[in-house]
């Protein structure tokens, strides 16, 4: 795993605090990344504390094997958060987790390394994978997706309001020449942007839709959370930070939903212990302070949200 990238973990100290409720509790960091969540948790369990990172990316999981080999209360398995329950099964504690933390997103590393594809900034092969050994790149995507089906994912998990624009140019300069460089994209994308926006780069959510797309992010992200609930004890929580509105919209409204329980007739009276309410929202949604987002400019747009397992 090379070095030169750098991490700066978001919410690290609010997420962790959140997130312990018993020092020699069970925990899984669904989204290992580079260790920092993981490390200050391992800093604050107890010795009978136990703490399973998951990770889709190779490299991630270079690090959690070394983090393993250094502390014997952590371990490593490479994967989906998607499969979150199965990997704790395998640990025989399902339903006894104490605390689950979900940091979303690309990591730092993961963009700032060119040859990992997923920055406009920087020119390298577009591939965007978070694990690179598994399923289609970008660029294979791009090369045979229909004009609308790259229009829908640009709409639909760019939120990019020129989509249709976008798609078509890209199904027109693939004719003329593969588009295997994140540069090309980029040029391509941002040529077909009649109004670019102040400060933000004009490929910026045309590589967050395809990004998303490619990786099955929201819909790892849905599978997860049902998961979460069903691996939590009663009492365990669950951190979750999201960097864009369509994460945190699902985040949002699973809380809301497992607050409210069971959806029930106005006029029915029915107690509240009937509605089955699994979850209670801990505090109001967390942002980086001032000085986090001055020295870590990526934590301007993030937003953590904790809720604790009722049943």
């Amino acid at each position: 795993m090379s070095e030169n990238f750098k991490h700066i973990t978001v919410l690290l100290n609010e997420a962790v605090d959140q997130l312990m409720v018993d020092p020699d509790g069970f925990y899984v960091d669904g989204t290992f990344g580079r260790g920092g969540h993981s490390r200050m948790l391992l800093s604050k369990l107890g010795a009978q504390g136990q703490l399973l990172g998951i990770d889709k990316d190779p490299q991630a999981i270079l690090g959690g094997e070394q983090l393993g080999s250094e502390d014997s209360r952590f371990s490593i398995a490479h994967g989906s958060f998607a499969e979150m329950e199965t990997l704790v099964r395998e640990k025989s504690m399902a339903g006894k987790v104490d605390g689950v933390l979900l940091d979303l997103g690309v990591s730092s590393p993961q963009l700032d390394d060119a040859s990992r594809g997923f920055s406009f900034l920087n020119d390298g092969p577009l591939d965007m994978r978070m694990n690179p050994e598994v399923g289609e790149s970008a660029a294979e995507w791009l090369a045979r997706a229909s004009e609308k089906e790259i229009a829908d994912v640009l709409f639909t998990y760019g939120e990019e309001r020129f989509g249709r624009r976008m798609a078509r140019a890209i199904v027109h300069e693939r004719e003329l020449k593969p588009i295997e460089t994140t540069q090309r994209l980029s040029e391509i994308v941002a040529a077909a942007n009649p109004k670019w926006e102040r400060g933000k780069n004009p490929a910026t959510r045309a590589f967050q839709g395809i990004r998303i797309h490619i990786n099955h992010e929201l819909d790892d992200l849905t599978a997860c959370l049902d998961q979460a609930l069903e691996v939590l004890r009663v009492g365990g929580r669950l951190v979750v930070i999201s960097f864009h509105s369509l994460e945190d919209r699902i985040v949002k409204r699973f809380i809301r939903k497992h607050v409210r329980g069971d959806e029930i007739p106005k006029d029915l009276p029915v107690p509240q212990s009937m509605l089955n309410q699994r979850l209670k929202a801990i505090g109001k949604p967390v942002k980086a302070s001032d000085e986090e987002v001055e020295n870590n400019v990526r934590s301007r747009s993030a937003i953590m949200r904790v809720a604790e397992k009722l049943a």
